[in-house]
């Protein structure tokens, strides 16, 4: 009898998808640094877009109404398409602090904005299909993919804080199915300006207008705005539908908890738009099983419904996230200012720095040169004890010179520890 043993399972076929997916690039540079931390080495760790708890805890009455929940043997299936009362409290939040008109059943609650964005990319989207998106940004590449989907990646410059123009949109909209954006941006931080959104929505607009009249699907707007509520300083959030009304017909909203209340892992998101494509997402939804967990969405519906509570944690939680950006940008610009080659972009929203580290070409004490971005990150993990993810992990060029920092797992008392560790890293190069 012919038996597959153990050691031929690599052998096995696979779909063509599974293949040929890849992982998150990110994880994989955190599990690199993970692996120093474990051997001893004192690294700093400014590398995936979360919370330390210990340092941003999620709400006190958030964290209490979960366990209330639980306590009250809230654990069997949740509504599948989100508990009617908490898309209620989404809906009013949305109108009362985002500016935003939605009915509850036009949202549809998930387990976190992962699923919400796979719902929206297979609502929307069929095998052949064009998305358009700019590099660097997060997964959208990944979500593309997973749909076979054509991609049109538009890099974008330092020059306009990496978000995209309407003009570097336009050059593709005839061919576009979906474009997908982000503001706050991760990986950047930066945020687009309103006259730059209004441009990009009347583009679409007019595209659209030319497609009813022949009959075809229209052009949808992804806008993923998981940020929101942490835009820093002066820095005011813009979102599609208020800037043109008539966007709602064609824009799908990316939302939730996870980012504005420090709770990535209490996996409440949630999608908004014109509710026939919403229902066709619930129904996507349904057969995944990606629901947020039924006690988080009671306690999530709990806690929403006190703003001042959640406006008073927004404001703590903000000062915490600008104290580090500000003192991470003012570090980079006292190193720029020494000569060495570096950069940062000033803080706008979100939990990230946009830094440079111009380093192509430079050599280390010992002669070797720093040929590629992928050198530069490894010197500055080896030498420097800090991780940065570069933006080429995030779509961009393999030799963009630029990366993401991230401060959702930082102490403030380590941010000058971390800027004299690269001052000392930088000056041994020559």
């Amino acid at each position: 009898m012919n038996t597959i043993t153990p050691d031929k399972s690599s052998d096995l076929k696979l779909s063509k998808l599974a293949e040929n997916i890849v992982g998150s690039e990110i994880i994989k540079l955190a599990a690199e640094v993970n692996e120093k931390i474990k051997k001893g080495e004192k690294v700093y760790n400014l590398t995936i877009g979360d919370f330390n708890p210990k340092v941003f805890p999620i709400p006190a009455e958030l964290k209490q109404a979960i366990i209330n929940a639980y306590q009250d043997d809230q654990t069997n299936y949740p509504a599948a398409d989100g508990m009617p009362e908490l898309r209620q409290v989404v809906s009013n939040l949305l109108k009362e602090r985002g500016e935003l008109d939605y009915k509850a059943d036009e949202i549809v609650i998930a387990g976190g904005a992962r699923p919400v964005i796979y719902a929206i990319f297979r609502a929307l989207v069929d095998p052949g299909d064009t998305v358009v998106f700019p590099v660097p940004s997060w997964n959208n590449n990944h979500y593309a993919y997973l749909n076979g989907a054509n991609q049109v990646l538009i890099e974008t410059t330092s020059a306009t804080n990496f978000m995209p123009t309407a003009a570097e949109l336009k050059l593709h909209i005839a061919s576009a199915n979906l474009i997908a954006l982000c503001s706050p941006l991760n990986p950047t931080g930066t945020t687009f300006r309103k006259k730059d959104l209004e441009e990009i929505c009347d583009l679409i607009l007019a595209e659209n207008l030319i497609r009813i009249k022949e009959g075809k699907k229209p052009l949808y707007l992804m806008f993923d705005q998981i940020y929101w509520a942490l835009t820093l300083g002066a820095t005011k959030h813009y979102n599609p539908v208020t800037l043109r009304p008539e966007m709602r017909n064609y824009t799908i909203f990316v939302d939730g908890i996870s980012k504005s209340l420090a709770a990535t892992g209490v996996r409440v998101g949630w999608s908004m738009g014109p509710k026939k494509i919403i229902d066709k997402m619930k129904s996507i939804l349904t057969h995944i099983g990606a629901w947020a967990p039924k006690a988080e969405q009671v306690a999530t519906n709990v806690y929403l419904k006190d703003l001042e509570n959640y406006d008073k944690f927004l404001v703590d939680i903000k000062t915490k996230i600008n104290d580090r950006l500000l003192g991470f940008y003012n570090g980079f610009q006292s190193l720029k200012a020494e000569g060495l080659k570096v950069d940062a972009i000033a803080p706008e929203a979100a939990i990230y720095l946009t830094v440079q580290f111009n380093l192509h070409g430079q050599k280390t004490a010992e002669g070797r040169e720093l040929k590629t971005t992928q050198d530069i990150t490894k010197y500055i993990l080896d030498e420097g004890k800090v991780a940065f993810v570069p933006f080429n992990c995030f779509g961009a060029s393999p030799d963009s010179s630029w990366y993401r920092l991230s401060v959702g797992t930082c102490k403030l008392e380590d941010v000058n520890a971390i800027i004299e560790n690269l001052r000392s890293a930088l000056k041994k190069l020559k």
